[in-house]
């Protein structure tokens, strides 16, 4: 006997490699494949799991917006209660909320990589004195 909460994970995990791949026929097929409301919303569980946690990993403002979507999200499921169609049109948006959250993060890390590097060069600066060096040479 297959777990519809497993099962619904898996789905919700091939959605996401189709979708990063850019594999849009692959992901309308697996879409299409799931055909019972209940399998659906399984799928749609283990997609909410997935984007709330890497949710809480983005700085601040990106996390409240995150949240935001989720619940914009939630009003899509809920108005799609029976309609399998309406609840593939979730599950299509509640992955690309979850690809769109992933390159929030990469750019955040980035950012925060770039500012690592400032301020190691700055220290590096500071400790040979070439900081204090220049800094006399532009104010006078």
């Amino acid at each position: 006997m297959s777990n519809p909460a497993a099962d619904g994970a898996r789905h919700a995990e091939e959605l996401l490699r189709l979708l990063t791949d850019a594999d849009e026929p692959g992901a309308d097929r697996l879409l299409a494949e799931v055909t019972e409301i209940r399998d659906l919303v399984f799928v749609g569980a283990g997609l909410t799991a997935v984007a709330r946690a890497e949710a809480r990993t983005l700085p601040p403002a990106q996390r409240a917006q995150a949240n935001t979507r989720q619940l914009r999200l939630g009003d899509l499921r809920d108005a799609n209660r029976d309609n399998p169609a309406g609840l593939r049109i979730w599950l299509r948006q509640a992955a690309e909320e979850i690809l769109l959250i992933r390159s929030q993060q990469a750019i955040a890390d980035a950012v925060t990589a770039v500012g690592q590097e400032r301020t190691t060069a700055r220290v590096a600066a500071e400790a040979t004195g070439s900081a204090a060096t220049s800094s006399a040479a532009t104010s006078t």
